[in-house]
């Protein structure tokens, strides 16, 4: 299963002015994340891409009861995101009889991507 998305960065520079925006699409730990970089605006989009890319992995969208908060972009020690579930995203998830999402996010300096690799369970 495979999802990509992609955006102009500054639609979500502009979009991100509004805390209504973040607090809707974001978690807590993605905000600190995307604030702790040089252009935020960059780590911001790129996480918004990787939520829609994982929810078409799903097989939703953003529609179904799931939501941008239960898709969530973390990253590891070494930069690297990971996608962590919750709610519906995650019994979807379950149904889907899926072991792993993985993720990869990129962007210049005025487009972010993302794509989305379900692994089934075998």
């Amino acid at each position: 299963m495979l999802g990509i998305d992609i955006v102009k960065i500054e639609r979500i520079k502009e979009a991100v002015k509004k805390d209504s925006f973040v607090n809707r699409i974001f978690s807590e730990e993605e905000i600190s994340y995307a604030l702790s970089k040089g252009k935020p605006e960059e780590s911001f989009a790129g996480m918004f891409c990787a939520k829609e890319a994982v929810s078409k992995v799903l097989g939703t969208g953003m529609t179904d009861g799931v939501f941008f908060n239960n898709i969530i972009i973390l990253h590891d020690d070494k930069g690297a995101p990971y996608v962590k579930l919750c709610g519906t995203a995650e019994e979807t998830f379950k149904k889907l009889s899926l072991r792993k999402i993985n993720i990869s996010i990129s962007h210049t300096d005025e487009i972010s991507t993302a794509i989305a690799i379900g692994e089934k369970n075998d």
